[in-house]
């Protein structure tokens, strides 16, 4: 037998490599390699090419509907494509919808199930928690799912959504959209087992926790009931309008006025609703202002961590609060292209329910090493159908003067891309990057064929099928049209500010053949009247 004449100097080099691969393996996160986890769900569940089968197996169906608005856990068995999962945590959840259901006399709830709920070693190829969305408000029955598709085709993080067939003990029982819950599974899946912190903001008593939401009645909120402020040439605010009534309020810095389940939390400190907590549109902490270096001042957005949090956390996000506010180390700060390419999706599909609307909710905030990023959320009332207004106005939204109830200022964690023009121009730069990349007719209409036979046969569904075909149809003619008058805006042929816009209207996209409300939405008032 013959021997390589160079055999031992290739074992040693061998041999070092693999002791180097085993180095960067245990040491590569503390030399800044970040590992991604694998995980697996998001190549079954959250296959985009098919609408999949869950059933939900119980023994008291009935007797869970009946106690769906306590928000409490109860075991079933649950079959997704086939495999089965048992003792799995159940519950209703929702926002507004909760109530709303109910109130519609309706059993469709939107629903969590929590695989390690019972069983900590439980899970779904890697997956803790999923929900499964009853797509309530959204004849199209794809705002949501067609947000989310948006987001991560700009390469945003987002949550992995799918279609899927729900039947309980084996009787159908509607087509749901089933949305990777953004926590542990999320966190690890794009950011790596050694992830950064996680918040979810909120003061209006009803934004995605166990129990939040279950008394708010959405037909009683008026959006001109709270003050609009929009940005005047001058810099200053408009004239206030009148505000809701402040008697009691929903927790600390939570919504004012006469509103169902209203009132003071155990820890609610009337003397810093004004000073440190805002207004009724949500308080300065959820508009991720500086307060000051209390983090009781911010309890808004550490009582609704979803990771633990430590003393170093607080102190840390606090800081960078305060160079955001004062526009100071953006790129220390804030994640500068993640957060440009997610304003530039939020602010196409025009989401008023939102950071940038007048109830500021609706996003998770994700900090590490002191940088911001927002994760998107909850866009069942997006595509203007939050309030009625006319649909010219919807389409033609500015691009550049996004936010309402509030003037820009208002909302740092979006005024540093308009205070600089380096940002604002990479901002058009990747709204156009935006434009040019996706099809969202052919996104829409493709998503229709897929969809439609399990619509037709959806017997808990909120709309008829021709409702459906109705709102589909208009959920493309308001992308075209915004496709239309966004690319007019970059150009410079329409206007892309508020005053803008008011000053010189002549050129604004024509949507006055576009009924809105056909893809469903509040009902609520406002606007300046027209076509819905």
């Amino acid at each position: 037998m013959s021997t390589h004449k160079y055999i031992d100097r290739i074992c040693v080099i061998a041999l070092v490599i693999a002791m180097v691969v085993t180095l960067l393996f245990m040491n590569g996160e503390n030399i800044g390699i970040k590992a991604q986890a694998t995980t697996g769900y998001e190549k079954r569940l959250f296959d985009t090419s098919k609408v999949h089968q869950i059933d939900i197996v119980m023994d008291d169906w009935d007797g869970f509907l009946e106690t769906c608005e306590n928000e409490e856990y109860m075991a079933c068995a649950v079959v997704i494509d086939g495999e089965s999962y048992k003792n799995i945590g159940i519950r209703a959840k929702g926002n507004t919808s909760l109530s709303n259901v109910s109130q519609m006399n309706s059993d469709r709830y939107s629903l969590k199930i929590e695989f390690d709920h019972y069983n900590s070693a439980e899970n779904y190829y890697g997956l803790d928690k999923l929900c499964l969305n009853n797509i309530i408000q959204d004849n199209t029955y794809m705002k949501d799912y067609l947000s989310y598709q948006l987001m991560r085709e700009a390469g945003v993080p987002s949550p992995l959504c799918s279609y899927a067939y729900i039947t309980v003990n084996g009787e159908g029982w509607g087509l749901y959209l089933a949305v990777e819950d953004v926590e542990d599974a999320f966190l690890q899946r794009n950011y790596g087992t050694d992830h950064g912190e996680l918040y979810k903001p909120d003061s209006m008593s009803m934004g995605g926790g166990r129990g939040n939401g279950k008394d708010f009645k959405m037909e009683e909120f008026d959006p001109e009931d709270v003050q609009e402020q929009r940005q005047m040439p001058n810099g200053e605010s408009a004239p206030e309008q009148p505000q809701m009534p402040t008697k009691d309020f929903g927790g600390r810095g939570g919504m004012h006025g006469d509103f169902p389940g209203a009132g003071k939390s155990p820890d609610f400190d009337e003397g810093k609703v004004g000073e440190k907590n805002g207004t009724a549109r949500g308080s300065s902490d959820v508009k991720l202002q500086y307060i000051d270096d209390d983090p009781d001042s911010y309890a808004n957005i550490f009582d609704n961590a979803k990771t633990d949090i430590t003393k170093a956390d607080k102190k840390r996000l606090i800081q960078s609060l305060k160079s955001l506010s004062q526009n100071e180390d953006i790129e220390d700060v804030v994640n500068v292209e993640e957060v440009i390419r997610y304003f530039v999706v939020h602010n196409f599909v025009c989401n008023g329910d939102s950071y940038t609307g007048s109830m500021i909710h609706n996003y998770y905030l994700y900090e590490e090493d002191g940088a911001l990023s927002m994760i998107p959320w909850d866009y069942n009332l997006a595509f203007g159908s939050f309030r009625s207004q006319d649909a010219t106005t919807a389409v033609n939204e500015p691009i550049d003067t996004p936010v309402s109830g509030g003037s820009m200022d208002d909302r740092p964690m979006i005024a540093w891309i308009f205070a600089d023009e380096t940002y604002t121009d990479l901002y058009h730069q990747y709204f156009r990057e935006f434009l040019d990349k996706v099809d969202i007719s052919e996104m829409i209409r493709t998503t229709e064929e897929l969809i439609a036979p399990y619509v037709e046969k959806d017997p808990t569904k909120f709309c008829t099928y021709e409702e459906f075909e109705k709102g589909v149809d208009a959920l493309e003619q308001f992308c075209v049209l915004r496709v239309q008058s966004v690319q007019g805006q970059l150009d410079g042929m329409i206007p892309s500010t508020t005053d803008g816009q008011s000053a010189d209207d002549a050129n604004l996209i024509d949507a006055s053949e576009l009924s809105i409300s056909d893809m469903g939405s509040t009902g609520m008032g406002g606007g300046r009247g027209g076509n819905m």
